[in-house]
């Protein structure tokens, strides 16, 4: 009996592994200076996002602290005009991730999404790639290519929008979510890590 059970969990690690092993990697690193407009905010994070429509898998990753006010809701937007720069309408769940910590000026979050799934979407962001989950997944799958998709937090000082970073493309690997997990050693080991990434 144990070598079945052996056995099934590695098949649900190799499962879990081609999973993801085509999932495209993003990273950011969010600011106020990065916000649009910019602003004086002291708050940092850093994200990290999976995304493979194939599969219909988007994980989102995120570490933040120094908010100037308690955070109201966080999620992505896409898709701008130009890279890395103006604004776009929110492409993921609204109001905010489900679960994201509200209220705060510090936390972490981590969490997966089936993008098949109408309620992992903005319905408005659904309706104007042609009312489907495809659509949506298709067009948020080239704004992240193209650098034109990003990831803000929002506060009650800044309602708009208190931190944000563009979504760019990242090299392998990519921090496991077991990382995030650990993150009682704070945003700074994120943006290390972070840091480190773009040098490789």
């Amino acid at each position: 009996m144990n070598q079945y059970l052996r056995n099934g969990t590695a098949a649900a690690g190799l499962l879990l592994t081609v999973m993801t092993a085509s999932a495209a990697n993003y990273t950011a690193i969010l600011t106020g200076p990065g916000e649009s407009p910019p602003d004086s905010s002291t708050g940092v994070g850093a994200a990290v996002v999976r995304f493979d429509p194939a599969s219909h898998f988007l994980e989102v990753d995120v570490a933040f602290g120094g908010l100037l006010a308690p955070s109201t809701a966080a999620h992505i937007h896409c898709c701008t005009a130009t890279p890395d720069s103006g604004t776009a309408g929110i492409a993921t769940a609204t109001p905010t991730f489900g679960g994201f910590p509200l209220g705060v000026t510090s936390g972490a979050y981590s969490n997966t999404y089936d993008t098949s799934l109408l309620a992992s979407w903005n319905p408005a962001f659904i309706g104007s790639h042609g009312g489907t989950t495809a659509g949506a997944e298709s067009a948020f799958a080239a704004g992240l290519a193209g650098g034109v998709a990003y990831l803000n937090i929002h506060s009650s000082l800044y309602p708009g929008g208190e931190i944000r970073g563009f979504l760019t493309a990242a090299a392998p690997p990519v921090p496991e979510p077991a990382m995030f997990g650990m993150l009682g050693l704070g945003v700074p080991a994120v943006l290390l890590m972070a840091r480190r990434r773009r040098k490789t």
